[in-house]
């Protein structure tokens, strides 16, 4: 390929990385939609989390091996399996879509918080699907009684009013970004929805779009944390306990939407239904639908990529492209 050809292919893919960065990037500030689910849809799933895992490992050897002065052999090597031409331009998209959608979303869910939990509810009653059915075929007894104790763990915790969603303390802050970037492992599961869960969604859009580099960076903090021991973890339940962690996953979203009942008080208490029911109806319904479309291309990926005997949860890296 002569040089001249080769660097306008190089320019356009790393565009494109970009532009499927910003995408992802978007719908991770949608509670209810995946950005995993995304991720898989375009092709970037098994470059994002093998790059993630190798990097965060990386980092951790590099510590470790650093304080025992071992040398930084090991580290690099986790290192050069990153795919740094698609990570890369795809963090760029997905900052740069985060910020203008932070600051897009955060007045719409002030000025309508109704209808904003009203439209992140169809979104996560639809995704149910996803945990639901990876679960893989009939549905066992014991399946149903540890979703039942998911869901009430999920209605339980979700009926906590927050101590101070407006200042949240910085720990908790660290917490929720490693619960949340567990949901990069799961297509299906969003991480917005996470936050939204536990007080801290609203907090982190304000954030953005304050420059708090404080918030932000302990935020970033918690979530490499997550990625080192969480995700991990979760890797290891979905390889060895498969069943019942996805029905424990699906419990706890089945509970967790006592949190986006439309009509609530400041303190989170539940109040009946009142003003724009029309509205928060319609909203209602265009999240069952947009998530419906996802999960229709999603399955149909997912078939083309399974025919050709790929493994969509436990990806490979690609050297070629690191």
């Amino acid at each position: 390929m002569p040089t001249t050809t080769r660097a306008r292919f190089s320019l356009f893919s790393t565009l494109f990385d970009v532009l499927r960065g910003a995408l992802i990037g978007v719908v991770e500030i949608i509670p209810g939609v995946s950005g995993g689910t995304i991720a898989l849809i375009i092709g970037l799933y098994e470059a994002l989390i093998s790059s993630a895992g190798h990097l965060v490992r990386g980092v951790v050897r590099w510590v470790v091996d650093g304080l025992k002065r071992q040398g930084t052999a090991r580290a690099r090597e986790h290192f050069a399996q990153v795919q740094w031409r698609v990570v890369l331009p795809v963090g760029i998209g997905m900052l740069t879509a985060v910020v203008l959608g932070a600051a897009i979303l955060a007045p719409l869910i002030e000025e309508n918080p109704e209808i904003a939990r009203a439209l992140f509810a169809g979104l996560i009653a639809t995704s149910l699907i996803v945990p639901i059915r990876m679960v893989g075929g009939r549905w066992k007894a014991r399946e149903y009684v540890w979703a039942a104790i998911a869901a009430a763990a999920g209605f339980a915790l979700t009926s906590i009013p927050a101590a101070d969603p407006a200042n949240p303390p910085l720990i908790i802050v660290a917490l929720a970004a490693a619960v949340a970037v567990c949901a990069l492992v799961l297509p299906g599961v969003s991480g917005s929805f996470l936050l939204l869960v536990v007080g801290m969604y609203a907090p982190t859009l304000d954030a953005v779009n304050d420059r708090d580099f404080v918030y932000l960076g302990v935020f970033v903090l918690g979530a490499i944390v997550g990625l080192g021991l969480f995700v991990n973890l979760l890797q290891w339940l979905l390889e060895h306990r498969r069943r019942i962690t996805l029905a424990v996953m699906t419990g706890l979203m089945v509970g967790s939407l006592r949190a986006l009942w439309p009509w609530q008080a400041e303190d989170g208490d539940i109040l009946p239904a009142g003003d724009h029911v029309p509205a928060a109806v319609i909203a209602f319904i265009a999240g069952i639908g947009i998530v419906a479309v996802l999960l229709l291309i999603e399955s149909a990926v997912v078939r083309r990529r399974l025919a050709a005997g790929e493994d969509t949860l436990h990806p490979q890296p690609h050297p070629e492209r690191g």
